[in-house]
């Protein structure tokens, strides 16, 4: 069975909502979901919302693709036992300057871009079992020149964990949303996107893998690759097919983290989608790829990772997480 090319990337709006600017998360593939010890985890998964989380606060940075920087802060407060802890993240994206021309190739002067997201979660334990509840809601803005785009949105996930056990299960459906106010006279979707995401903590290693599978709202997401595409003199130009093998293993993002319950952990990811549409048939570019480390000092905890998406394109992420609890030394 075969299917033809859709061409998801480009058909949405805020898609910066789907770009991780957590160091840990990056390392990990992009879409780990079970991290119950980092407060960035719950812009992607609020059901992680938890009271370990409690005034901690996180700082982080990202150099992205064509030099365009993201940059966030996430922070979580426990408040009691009844009403429980919120989260709260403020997201910011400048994609730099723009020349501005006219028609006939006039340069009128630059212009800017920007992207920024408020958001808030809570998340709740179901009485009397082991699972977690969360959701996040969604403030977005984008503005391109003297034009502006106003979004919300919305997250809902459901988590089981039990501290008895060495794996947690979720299930995430994020950006379900609308657009308030529009760019020009048609509203475009938000990118929508259905999770399962699944860890692991082995018995004897100190190793804890993570899987997650993405967009499960939609079978087919494959992309184009350039590269894949054939030329001969008796055929001429003929792209490849994406079979039902290639397509459901665009679907898996793949980590691993060693030692997650150390002061110093290693972590390695990799990104299936990522590395079959940004791969070169020609040579070995390592396309999807991803690591990185942490490194706990005190009250303070350094995260960064790299990934590789094209030959010419590597983005790094930093982080930086405080415990700001005064007993913390």
């Amino acid at each position: 069975m075969e299917f033809s090319y859709s061409q998801v990337g480009g058909e949405q709006i805020y898609n910066f909502l789907n770009v991780t600017t957590s160091a840990r998360q990056a390392s990990l593939g992009g879409k780990s979901l079970t991290m119950l010890n980092d407060v960035n985890q719950p812009l992607w998964n609020p059901a992680v919302i938890n009271q370990n989380l409690d005034n901690k606060l996180s700082i982080n940075y990202l150099n992205y693709l064509a030099d365009i920087n993201y940059g966030s802060v996430s922070y979580s407060r426990f408040f009691d036992k009844h009403f429980g802890s919120l989260f709260i993240n403020l997201t910011y994206v400048d994609y730099g300057k723009f020349i501005e021309a006219d028609s006939d190739g006039i340069i009128l002067g630059n212009f800017n871009s920007r992207d920024l997201l408020l958001n808030v979660g809570y998340a709740r334990n179901l009485p009397w079992s082991n699972f977690y509840i969360g959701i996040n809601f969604k403030l977005i803005s984008s503005s391109i020149k003297n034009y502006s785009s106003y979004g919300i949105a919305s997250d809902i996930a459901l988590l089981y964990h039990n501290d008895t056990k060495p794996y947690r299960i979720t299930a995430v459906v994020r950006n379900f949303g609308y657009q308030l106010s529009i760019f020009d006279d048609k509203k475009e979707r938000l990118p929508l996107d259905v999770l399962l995401g699944f860890s692991y903590d082995l018995e004897n290693l100190p190793l804890r893998w993570y899987v997650t599978i993405d967009n499960l709202q939609q079978w087919n997401i494959s992309f184009a690759n350039p590269s894949d595409i054939n030329n001969s003199i008796s055929s001429g130009t003929k792209s490849s097919k994406v079979g039902f093998v290639g397509n459901a293993i665009r679907h898996f993002v793949i980590g691993t983290e060693f030692f997650p319950k150390g002061k110093f952990n290693l972590r390695l990811g990799y990104n299936f989608r990522r590395a079959r549409e940004l791969r070169l048939v020609e040579r070995r570019t390592f396309s999807g790829l991803n690591f990185g480390f942490g490194l706990k000092m005190g009250r303070y905890k350094l995260h960064y990772a790299f990934s590789k998406y094209h030959p010419s394109s590597n983005t790094s992420t930093f982080s930086l997480d405080i415990n700001l609890d005064s007993n913390i030394r």
